[in-house]
């Protein structure tokens, strides 16, 4: 990935985020992660689609179902760009933990164990964050392990 090109220029070259890529297309999401923002994704790996539910992607990138597929998307997203560092100290400044407004509406839990910076949903699940920093010309991407749900 390079800095100098956007999330979603970036994201089409990763070999790890082929399922995104098809998602964010099916929800008609391409332009708007091309904009300016910036941003801060979430990206779950192919890895982490895999884990969900068997036919889960398939059923959420019928044309049918793009009101949902898009919620669940947007729900990765960050209004501005927050690196891990920034994150770390809201998370040590809110006693362990730190909330966060999604651009789909609802909020994420940050928290830490150990050097681990890891993010929970609405739901409950949690996800680490295996990969922080990819820097991007409009915004940062933070590779997660699991689908984060609203």
């Amino acid at each position: 990935m390079y800095p100098s090109k956007n999330i979603i220029e970036n994201a089409v070259n990763s070999k790890d985020h082929k399922t995104l890529v098809a998602a964010v297309k099916a929800a008609g999401l391409v332009e708007t992660l091309q904009g300016a923002g910036p941003f801060t994704v979430l990206a779950p790996t192919d890895a982490a689609f895999a884990k969900l539910p068997k036919g889960t992607v398939e059923n959420l990138v019928k044309p049918e179902n793009k009101e949902m597929l898009t919620k669940i998307l947007t729900y990765h997203v960050l209004a501005g760009k927050y690196n891990a560092k920034e994150i770390w100290a809201a998370v040590k400044a809110g006693n362990g933990m730190s909330r966060m407004k999604t651009v789909q509406g609802e909020e994420l839990t940050f928290w830490t164990k150990g050097k681990n910076l890891y993010v929970k949903d609405a739901k409950g699940n949690s996800a680490k964050v295996t990969i922080a920093d990819v820097n991007q010309s409009n915004g940062v991407i933070h590779v997660i392990d699991t689908v984060l749900m609203p």
